[in-house]
């Protein structure tokens, strides 16, 4: 009798080759996309490099990008940009230079990763691309340089929870909301090495903008992986769950997180009146075109007020192009907002 399983579990069955797995096991499973950037892809270099690896099987399912310290700002960097650049040219890998954009944006205006994909990124929030519903995770930079040689890396099958999102967003709430509201809820540990796996039952439903930002913070839960489930891995209706939650969106409003820890979220009536001195509008987070629609819709016809800074960096050069072509860069740049290059910006 074939067990039921999550999307997680659906997902490194297939990779690992087993008609199912079980949390806790440990498997190793087949990898269909690795990346890495200038803040991690030296050091994944030197592994590879140390141990004398000639030839990359992944060399042409992999990525690397220079986003954190772009354009460089100094010869250090500049000299990790050319290592990365001679890396690439030697074994035909992609890379993406200063200005194309902060890796996840890139990966997905590529369509890079698809559903069921297992990806492993050298950075934190690679949990983005379960927006798309694969199985991405955030690994070192040595787990990253043994995934480009090999094809293949261990995992842990992790435990997953079960969100559920119900009702509709009111006007001014966004997906950035709820996944504040969940952050609350679960808490900055409360995931730790669990998959949560996203079930959009909103009206309407979700765009792919909106689905990276929450699956984007999964990270900021402790979460292994954020899925929003896509076919053929759907989970089985009776699958089961570490823990399932309810999110009733119709209650929500907009919400602010408060010093120090993203959980600390609070109705923004809560905060009212307080001054701010900078405003950063960007990031793989919310750096996207539906972002800055709303920034621009807001500040159409209107002035950042005198003292305040408000710094608006687009997610890549597709998005910052599009942003162009539909006249919202013109808007920002009239209200007084300063427009930066596609990069990780005052994230780094």
């Amino acid at each position: 009798m074939v067990k039921v399983a999550t999307a997680a579990e659906k997902i490194l069955a297939k990779a690992s080759g087993k008609k199912q797995v079980d949390p806790g096991e440990f498997v190793v499973a087949d990898v269909d996309f690795v990346f890495a950037h200038d803040g991690t892809a030296p050091l994944m270099i030197d592994v590879i490099e140390e141990f004398g690896v000639q030839n990359l099987k992944m060399a042409d399912k992999s990525a690397l990008f220079i986003d954190h310290a772009a354009p460089s700002p100094s010869v250090q960097s500049s000299i990790l940009h050319k290592k990365m650049r001679e890396f690439a040219a030697r074994f035909g890998i992609k890379l993406f230079d200063a200005g194309e954009g902060v890796c996840h944006q890139v990966v997905i205006d590529n369509e890079f990763v698809k559903a069921g994909d297992v990806v492993t990124g050298a950075d934190s929030h690679t949990t983005i691309h379960g927006a798309v519903g694969a199985f991405a995770v955030g690994v070192g930079s040595t787990d990253a340089a043994f995934a480009l040689a090999s094809g293949k890396l261990w995992f842990k099958v992790p435990e997953s929870i079960k969100v559920s999102l119900k009702g509709s967003l009111s006007k001014g709430v966004f997906s950035k909301d709820i996944a504040l509201a969940l952050l609350r809820e679960i808490g900055t540990d409360g995931a730790t090495y669990m998959a949560i796996e996203y079930h959009d039952e909103l009206t309407p439903r979700l765009s792919l903008s909106s689905r990276a930002t929450i699956s984007n913070l999964s990270a900021e839960m402790g979460a292994k992986a954020g899925i929003f489930p896509a076919e053929p891995f759907t989970p089985d209706a009776d699958a089961n769950y570490a823990r399932k939650i309810e999110l009733e969106c119709n209650a929500l409003e907009p919400l602010v997180a408060k010093p120090p820890l993203p959980s600390n979220s609070v109705p923004i009536a809560e905060v009212e009146g307080i001054e701010v001195d900078e405003v950063f509008i960007g990031s793989c987070t919310n750096g996207r075109l539906e972002d800055l629609e709303v920034a621009a819709k807001i500040l159409n016809g209107r002035k950042v007020k005198e003292g305040v800074r408000c710094i608006v960096i687009p997610a890549s050069r597709k998005v910052y192009q599009k942003a162009l072509e539909k006249g919202v860069i013109e808007i920002l740049v009239k209200a007084g907002c300063v427009i930066g290059p596609p990069t990780c910006g005052p994230c780094v």
